[in-house]
């Protein structure tokens, strides 16, 4: 599984999907939430709650999302809306998104992981790690003012990388409601086979 692709690679989308659909937990009893790190007040720290926005208006997804440009997770709130996500949903797979900064030669990469992001490491901030698996996208170059580097990131760039991220989430959602279908229907042919 290739888990490091740039945001305009031909088959970006679909690498994603199948990365997301490879780290989901088999049982389908498990809910899945997808929680958009960021603040839409930097361009750069945007593209958490910009994924959060597009994967809202894609529609039934079989995931719960939490973080959009209108109701932002990021520093000030993280700790409380992560226990209000853990109240809500017990025993919940949680995939992080989040802005990253790195080498100025994988700007536009996207990676995605196993295990939680350390939200706010590039800007030195002590936050608490999220998430079972994380998805992070290298926005603008790291190792000198963070902080200014993210306000001064290119919107273009950022769009483009939360339109392939909110569809490559979409796309492994789409394939799990298929695939979680076509189980319910072997489930209900069994049972019908079994009460003849």
């Amino acid at each position: 599984m290739q888990n490091k692709f740039f945001y305009d690679e031909p088959n970006a989308v679909s690498q994603l999907a199948s990365s997301i659909l490879y780290l989901l937990p088999t049982s389908t009893h498990t809910p899945v939430v997808i929680v958009c790190i960021g603040t839409d007040r930097s361009t750069g720290d945007s593209l958490g709650p910009l994924v959060g926005t597009m994967l809202e208006q894609k529609g039934s997804l079989p995931f719960y999302v939490y973080g959009t440009l209108k109701d932002p997770i990021h520093a000030v709130n993280l700790e409380d809306k992560l226990k209000d996500i853990q109240q809500k949903h017990k025993h919940a797979f949680i995939i992080a998104v989040d802005a990253c900064l790195g080498r100025v030669k994988n700007i536009g990469m996207i990676s995605i992981e196993k295990g939680p992001l350390k939200p706010g490491a590039a800007v030195n901030k002590n936050l608490p790690s999220v998430g079972d698996a994380h998805i992070t996208g290298i926005v603008n170059v790291s190792g000198f003012m963070e902080f200014f580097v993210l306000q001064n990131t290119r919107l273009h760039l950022v769009m483009n990388m939360a339109e392939m991220i909110a569809t490559g989430i979409y796309e492994a959602g789409m394939q799990l409601k298929k695939q979680q279908r076509f189980a319910s229907l072997k489930v209900n042919e069994l049972k019908y086979k079994l009460s003849e």
